[in-house]
């Protein structure tokens, strides 16, 4: 009944290695492991990421929203666009050759992990040349009419716009990403949603005017042309509008 034996695992929230007699059940004697096996270590790594998620790392807002471009390309586009959900990243971990690897090769403890670079890691599961084409296909920022280079929203399932009304004007064609029409959410000048559209076409014709009213009303100083598409599109406020 008299065992001894190495045993490193994730426990209450770190990886504890330790060297343990036991008679039978009865923990007899137990001591601090200094050089534990790296293999043991990596799997009760692996085991930690498993139960918090991949949270534990180091995520900035830039590696988030790199990770929603990438998921929407993998929906959109599939082929050989990874899978970067929760359950595709934490089975990725548990690869010996996977996206964490080389992190994973010289972590230790919790404190490595928080110290990963999410970001960097996701581009190496990319790889080249899928890596270089991101900015091509889901482009972080699009530029409207009035010359603002406004950020995209990929956190939903679909990549979504928001735009004040006056900065689209000019615009006669929805834009599009990777094919898919982009969600336009059209803001008032105080920068809440006056509209949503995908077909901004159909939305000059039927769904402007009623704007516009509106808009006319609430933001008198500010330039509401009869036309949209002819306008020139402005990022200036209602006191530097142009003559009607």
């Amino acid at each position: 009944l008299l065992t001894e034996a190495e045993e490193v695992a994730w426990t209450d929230g770190d990886v504890r290695a330790r060297r343990v007699r036991r008679l039978g059940a009865i923990v007899l004697e137990e001591r601090a492991l200094r050089d534990p096996d790296p293999a043991l270590v990596r799997e009760a790594l692996v085991a930690g990421l498993r139960a918090e998620g991949t949270g534990l790392l180091r995520w900035s807002a830039a590696d988030r929203a790199l990770r929603a471009r990438l998921a929407f390309l993998h929906r959109t586009l599939g082929g050989d666009w990874p899978g970067v959900a929760e359950e595709d990243l934490l089975a990725g971990a548990a690869d010996p050759a996977g996206w964490l690897a080389a992190p994973l090769a010289s972590a230790r403890r919790r404190a490595d992990l928080a110290a990963v670079d999410a970001g960097a890691a996701l581009r190496g599961l990319v790889g080249w040349p899928l890596a270089g084409r991101v900015d091509e296909l889901a482009p972080e920022r699009i530029t409207v009419p009035s010359g603002s280079r406004i950020a995209v929203d990929y956190s939903g399932d679909r990549p979504v716009l928001p735009v004040r009304v006056q900065e689209a004007f000019g615009w006669t064609a929805t834009p599009r990403i990777a094919g898919v029409p982009v969600l336009l959410h059209l803001l008032s000048p105080a920068g809440r949603p006056a509209a949503v559209t995908d077909d901004l076409e159909s939305f000059w014709d039927t769904g402007y005017p009623q704007v516009r009213a509106e808009l006319r009303g609430r933001y008198p100083k500010h330039h509401w042309p009869e036309d949209p598409r002819a306008a020139t599109p402005t990022r200036r406020t209602g006191r530097n509008r142009p003559a009607e």
